[in-house]
């Protein structure tokens, strides 16, 4: 690793901010102690709802966290294309006897205020999801000593965020679960994503900043061969969504590993923007009509999905997951890290042991 990412996690782990819920704090800290770096997911959190989580999370650890944020997104070029959805979640509406979400409930999350506090009360570090900050942003964060991250799908994305200043990317394979965090929305690319090991390859090539490595990473033997691809870190997220410590609802862990979900599938059915989720019937339905349109259709769908979760019908959730799910193991986040950590020096010792016979 990098000298600063050893300074902020005694292992090239990273738990990956998963918004929703699911990065709470007792999760966060549990990394953190573990020698992970753990990320606070600030996205559809108001500022001040952002700044609790963070005073929380301060109170269960001293080591090193990260916050990650949601740049804003561009104006809607047809508003009337969530319009249209509208009216084919209808029947939806009805069958979970809730209403339909404001679309227009906010584009930006929050992300001036978001700012402000991080740089008025600084974290050790702040990653970014959906685009690349202004130089002058990221310059502020140095100046504070806040370690910067930028998300990135494709080599040009990351060219983009060395030359505007970031500390490091979060290089995310298309095996990921939840949002692909490309910069640019172009449903023309949906489903074109690059594989985390290619990526990771084509990356080191282009950028000289740290890479870390995402994309359906559930084992030791899988962050070692992404650190042989050049990464400095590997950042898991479904593996630590059925941990204890995890904010994610019961249904949703319980899918991960349930015979009844047997793949994973890019959508826009849920938020307006690809995900990668556990197909279900929601998905089989609405995905193929659903707009790009993000975060409107978040909005719109946010009173579905957590009238299915009340209901205990995972069918009607979005059950983010990346293509490596059913590995999901059942442990605290600290013993997993242990075990991951385990994994990742037996599969060097076997690597190097291979390379001298």
């Amino acid at each position: 690793m990098s000298s600063v990412l050893t300074d902020l996690c005694r292992y090239p782990i990273v738990q990956a901010p998963m918004a929703g819920g699911v990065s709470c704090p007792p999760l966060v800290a549990a990394v953190a102690e573990a020698g992970g770096l753990g990320f606070l997911a600030a996205g559809y959190k108001t500022a001040d709802g952002m700044y609790h989580e963070i005073k929380q999370l301060r109170g269960l650890t001293g080591q090193p966290f990260g916050v990650n944020l949601f740049m804003p997104q561009p104006a809607l070029a047809d508003p009337s294309a969530v319009e249209v959805y509208r009216h084919q979640l209808a029947g939806e509406a009805v069958w979970y006897e809730t209403p339909l979400g404001d679309p227009d409930s906010g584009g930006d999350d929050n992300y001036d205020a978001k700012l402000a506090i991080l740089l008025e009360d600084p974290v050790p570090a702040v990653s970014f999801t959906f685009g690349c900050p202004a130089r002058d942003t990221l310059d502020a964060f140095a100046g504070v000593g806040t370690y910067t991250v930028v998300t990135v799908t494709t080599p040009e994305e990351a060219q983009a965020a060395q030359w505007a200043g970031a500390d490091a990317v979060c290089v995310q394979g298309i095996e990921a679960g939840g949002h692909q965090s490309t910069h640019r929305d172009d449903p023309q690319t949906d489903g074109t994503g690059i594989g985390v090991l290619s990526l990771v390859a084509q990356v080191r090539e282009t950028v000289q900043v740290p890479i870390i490595a995402a994309g359906g990473l559930m084992r030791g033997s899988q962050i070692t061969a992404v650190l042989a691809a050049g990464a400095a870190a590997a950042q898991l997220g479904t593996a630590f969504l059925v941990c204890p410590e995890s904010g994610a609802n019961p249904l949703h862990k319980q899918a991960l590993t349930n015979p009844l979900f047997v793949r994973t599938a890019l959508t826009r059915a849920f938020s307006g923007r690809p995900a990668r989720g556990l197909v279900n019937r929601f998905m089989r339905e609405h995905g193929p009509y659903a707009p790009a349109a993000y975060p409107q259709v978040h909005y719109l769908t946010a009173g579905l999905r957590k009238a299915a979760a009340k209901a205990g019908d995972a069918q009607g959730m979005a059950l983010w997951a990346g293509q490596g799910h059913r590995l999901a193991r059942e442990l605290p986040a600290g013993r997993l890290i242990e075990l991951l950590v385990e994994e990742l020096d037996a599969a060097r010792t076997a690597v190097n042991t291979g390379s001298t016979q």
